[in-house]
């Protein structure tokens, strides 16, 4: 009778630990499907945020995503091109970051000085974005547009009132509008973007 009553305890006990054993596994695997979901989520929204603005060649990018963390490959024209493709993607919800190695086909030479201050300016904001006030943002984002060497700064006024930044002045090329309007966007504690921004082409100016 012992026997029997400890078999039965033991074979209850394999039991519960197999039932345990396949609810963790069940949970693991909920989990890694979530995960996936939310990564093919984030996916196709960077493919049609890049689609369908008008000033990039998306045909050329290629988007890859996991846990949140987008890695941009592919080529484009210039480096206002790759920049702009980095913002835009920024900007979708649940990204954690974006590793930009797209290739630039005509401006190779960019200074890797300015573009190291620029990023070291970046995390700095972004670690007293809680501190931020209108006449803070202001600064940041004319900083930003200053030491970005493929937007003239100097021609862009930026006004903040109440978390909202009106950009007024001119610009080169629509996808320097774009990308001006992009950096205003992704500055800590914008609320909007008013875009009064002007294209001057060259032949308007001659």
């Amino acid at each position: 009778m012992k026997r029997t009553i400890l078999s039965m305890i033991i074979a209850t006990s394999v039991s519960t630990a197999a039932f345990a054993g396949d609810m963790n596994s069940n949970s693991q695997t909920d989990n890694a499907w979530e995960e996936g979901a939310k990564d093919a989520w984030i996916d196709g929204k960077a493919e049609a945020t890049l689609l369908f603005n008008g000033n990039l060649d998306s045909f050329d990018i290629n988007t890859d995503v996991k846990n949140g963390d987008v890695i941009l490959t592919g080529k484009v024209e210039n480096s206002v091109d790759k920049k702009l493709a980095e913002e835009l993607v920024a900007n979708i919800d649940g990204v954690m970051s974006v590793d930009n190695k797209l290739t630039v086909i005509e401006d190779r030479d960019m200074d890797s000085m300015t573009s190291k201050m620029s990023d070291d300016m970046e995390e700095g904001y972004e670690e007293g974005a809680s501190e931020l006030t209108d006449a803070k943002i202001s600064t940041v984002v004319k900083t930003r547009l200053l030491m970005d060497t493929d937007i003239s700064g100097f021609d862009i006024d930026v006004d903040v009132e109440n978390g909202v930044v009106t950009l007024t002045g001119t610009v080169d090329s629509d996808a320097e509008e774009d990308l001006a309007i992009e950096i205003a966007k992704n500055a800590s504690d914008v609320k909007d973007v008013e875009n009064n921004l002007t294209v001057v082409t060259e032949t308007a100016m001659n």
